[in-house]
């Protein structure tokens, strides 16, 4: 593979259907939410996060990094809420950025900051047991022109619980996060366990997921191979403003990711069998 298809595989436009598969598998969040201070429909989600390295469903996305920031923004919408089989339905619609300094941006030949930015919109039905549905459309797109864009679709399914599992299938509509020649379908199971500290003054979890092609999805030049990655972490997270603050729910994150990856994205990242990327963020809910 080369830098180029790594580049290109940029993610770019993820309409995201998600499918659950787990019953074994404890559903949580990968990141502990802070407590929303805003009682009404709309809720704001916003943030930026520094990871040392952009790994993206087990493809890293630049092969010499410098400083990597992701700046993101969502608007929560809840139109629904009951007590009968269906017990709420809301709309998310957001913005997800990737700047970068090293050669997939100011260093690399467009030297442009902006490597990608990924528009996407979820409709999320929640039901009995705590059980949700998740529809998402995603355009994943290159300010700097390092990648083609990429539109994908998903559904997901999860379940509150300690263990929080999820299930996630993903179909490309448009474009190649591999950088192969044929529209992929990828799976995705994980669990995000999670237990507060100090007295809930903090949050652990233990975000771990496995992802798969089960389509064209991580495509090689032995055809398509079935298994991606593993991903096992850390995350820590932390209030650093009050719940009843007048300007919304401030948190501070810090953790640690660790890959196992497959044939193709191993051929991908220029033979590297794992990573281990570090990662700190700032967010507020408001």
């Amino acid at each position: 593979m080369t830098l180029d298809s790594i580049r290109v595989s940029r993610r770019l436009l993820r309409v995201a259907l998600a499918i659950v598969a787990c019953g074994v598998i404890g559903s949580g969040s990968a990141l502990a939410q802070a407590a929303d201070p805003n009682t009404g429909a709309l809720t704001f989600t916003g943030g930026v996060d520094l990871p040392s390295k952009y790994v993206f469903r087990g493809l890293v996305q630049e092969a010499d990094s410098g400083l990597t920031l992701f700046p993101y923004g969502d608007l929560g919408i809840t139109f629904f809420t009951g007590e009968g089989g269906l017990k709420s339905a809301s709309v998310n619609v957001g913005v997800w950025n990737a700047l970068l300094t090293g050669s997939s941006g100011l260093d690399g030949p467009q030297e442009k900051l902006h490597y990608e930015e990924d528009f996407y919109t979820t409709l999320t039905l929640g039901f009995g047991g705590g059980m949700s549905v998740g529809t998402t459309y995603t355009a994943y797109t290159s300010p700097n022109g390092m990648f083609g864009t990429v539109h994908e679709l998903a559904f997901k399914v999860a379940k509150s619980h300690w263990l929080a599992p999820y299930g996630l299938i993903a179909f490309e509509l448009d474009g190649q996060a591999d950088g192969g020649s044929n529209e992929g379908t990828y799976l995705e199971l994980g669990v995000a366990p999670g237990w507060a500290l100090g007295g809930g003054r903090a949050t652990l979890s233990v975000p771990t997921k496995f992802g798969f092609s089960l389509n064209d999805y991580y495509e090689g030049a032995d055809g398509d191979e079935a298994f991606g990655y593993f991903q096992i972490g850390g995350l820590l997270t932390a209030p650093i403003s009050s719940a009843d603050s007048k300007f919304g729910v401030w948190s501070v994150k810090g953790g640690v990711d660790f890959y196992a990856f497959g044939d193709t994205p191993k051929a991908f990242n220029a033979g590297d069998s794992n990573k281990v990327v570090a990662m700190f963020g700032i967010g507020v809910v408001y």
